[in-house]
């Protein structure tokens, strides 16, 4: 029989990194046979699987005020604390109505009980969880204690209660080893690493024609050089180091495109961007379309392209971010084999690097000699080719959605015992519920040869 999942969060929208983590969560566990549901606050999946709540946004406007009151504060009022509570107590009725709507059998928490982006949404869920024992995956991307905003609040004592919880029913996951040391240390919980993940068994299908339409909608002619910064704007991205490479470039083909949006985070860093670029006579490129999901299928199909429209066309991937729970962007560059520049930040320095990846690098400053290498990437084919072979090999092997149906096997497997709830691909062994009985209790994946999967790399 099989169970249903239902997604937490503020939002699963647009191409945040907590979004497409999600996405491609729900894509594995649904063609294992397993039925995924959603609640947020804002949402652009299948109506017909979803549960909007607009009071769960962190955006929505009492939780705003929440926030104003509670970061960067070290007081808190009791008008504070009883709007807290109103909003909790509703957000949980809410909670309890999607569980028994959809017969919801496990709950992933996706990022809502790791950073306090909305204090009352974690603690409605973590009572929730607490009052009907369902099996839950806490699936932390990053914690407040990693944000220099949260360091001075006035809300320690929900902190300590929601962000994480530490109850019995709740596996927890994280994305990087720093993150799983660093939760042991300061909760006592231990969890699971879980890195990101593409599907590599499946090299990605473009849509050349909206790729196309995409291309000349942001102004640019078959004769430029797209130069793509595929993240939000925002400060810890570093994207200054990108008006700065083609700055050193020198090269009036090459445009900067920053692909995803502001506002998360304020408004300010991309007016400073926006200016900087001008001063360095760099021609930035800002995407004011929506651009969507490409793992859910583009939801309810109001953007008009997908991030996959975007990476086709891109002649270089500029990555220079200051910090990263992991680094989606990282792995969608090397799925489109596009060569890249990285800053080393720690995760990538602990967790990726060691992998051996062909990148052209920088190391918290941008050196002539990393501006060289760039040179030569974008001028010599033959270097360029053998790059993002590599780099897709290696990503394959260590990165692909192989990795999250072992792991995944191992949690099921700790919930449940062990029954058929293992995760495999339904499309690719469609009688394998059959064989079950008599197959040993591995999961299907746990020794898989990366060869078996290795796709044609062009």
């Amino acid at each position: 029989m099989s169970k249903n999942i239902g997604f937490v969060s503020t939002r699963f929208s647009g191409t945040d990194g907590v979004t497409m983590e999600a996405s491609k969560w729900a894509e594995v566990l649904e063609k294992s046979g397993y039925n995924c549901f959603w609640f947020a606050g804002d949402l652009d999946r299948e109506p017909e699987k979803s549960y909007s709540v607009p009071e769960a946004h962190f955006l929505f406007e009492q939780n705003q005020w929440i926030n104003l009151k509670i970061i960067g504060q070290k007081e808190r009022t009791p008008l504070v604390t009883q709007m807290i509570h109103d909003l909790r107590s509703l957000l949980k009725i809410k909670l309890h109505e999607f569980i028994k709507q959809f017969d919801i059998n496990i709950l992933i928490a996706e990022n809502v009980l790791s950073i306090p982006m909305h204090v009352p949404l974690g603690l409605a869920l973590t009572e929730t969880i607490a009052e009907t024992q369902i099996k839950t995956i806490a699936h932390h991307h990053d914690f407040y204690w990693e944000r220099v905003r949260f360091s001075i609040n006035a809300a320690n004592d929900y902190l300590r209660m929601s962000f994480p919880p530490n109850l019995p029913n709740i596996q927890h996951v994280v994305i990087n080893s720093d993150a799983r040391e660093q939760l042991a240390h300061r909760t006592g919980i231990a969890s699971v690493i879980i890195p990101n993940v593409l599907d590599f068994e499946n090299p990605p299908k473009t849509n050349v024609k909206d790729a196309n339409v995409f291309l000349k909608s942001i102004g640019l002619s078959p004769d430029d050089r797209m130069i793509l910064q595929p993240t939000r704007i925002v400060q810890r991205k570093g994207i200054e180091y990108a008006v700065e490479l083609l700055k050193e470039l020198n090269d009036p083909r090459n445009k900067l495109v920053i692909s995803h949006e502001a506002g998360d985070e304020g408004y300010e860093y991309m007016e400073w961007l926006k200016e900087y670029a001008l001063e360095h006579n760099v021609d930035l490129k800002l995407v004011t379309t929506q651009i969507a999901d490409p793992l859910c299928g583009n939801g309810s199909k109001t953007a008009p392209y997908t991030l996959w429209d975007v990476y086709p066309f891109a002649d270089f991937i500029t990555y220079p971010s200051l910090y990263e729970g992991f680094g989606n962007a990282f792995l969608e560059a090397i799925y489109f084999k596009k060569p890249m520049l990285i800053n080393r930040y720690a995760t990538f320095v602990r967790d990726i690097e060691p992998q051996g990846f062909d990148l052209a690098v920088m190391d918290g400053f941008l050196s002539k000699k990393t501006v060289q290498v760039v040179k030569e990437i974008l001028n010599c084919p033959n270097r360029r080719k053998a790059m993002i072979d590599t780099n897709y090999r290696i990503a394959l092997n260590n990165y692909s959605y192989s990795v999250l149906r072992n792991r995944f096997n191992a949690i099921m497997t700790n919930f449940f015992g062990d029954t058929p709830n293992h995760i495999y691909d339904k499309t690719e062994y469609p009688n394998r519920d059959t064989l079950w009985d008599t197959t040993p209790p591995n999961p299907l994946y746990q020794h898989v040869d990366p060869e078996d999967f290795r796709p044609e790399l062009q």
